[in-house]
């Protein structure tokens, strides 16, 4: 028994899309969703919709935001990190300490 079959993991060729069931819009249009298969340790992912409308057929693809916003919460993230470490290392307040030297007599 390979791992494959003891976790019951997709092979690597089944990532081709899967049709959803067509349904009709009561303006007459015909909607096909499109996804691309889940396996065990991801989910199934939404590719886009198939719409046909008098007898033209469109494809609208599904954008992901997450991904967008992940990236952007990432570079602030970054960003923040060298800030905080530009102003630790080199403070923009002046040095206020006192020093007093004592010489010996």
């Amino acid at each position: 028994m390979t791992v494959r079959e003891r976790f019951d993991l997709p092979a690597v060729g089944d990532d081709s899309a899967i049709y959803g069931t067509p349904y009709q819009t009561p303006e007459g249009a015909t909607v096909i969703p499109v996804t691309r298969p889940g396996g065990k340790f991801r989910r199934a992912r939404p590719l886009g919709v198939f719409v046909i409308q008098d007898g033209n057929t469109g494809w609208h693809a599904v954008t992901d935001d997450t991904a967008i916003a992940l990236l952007g919460i990432f570079v602030g993230l970054v960003a923040t990190t060298l800030s905080l470490i530009a102003v630790v290392r080199n403070p923009p307040w002046p040095d206020v300490t006192i020093r007093i030297d004592r010489k010996e007599r």
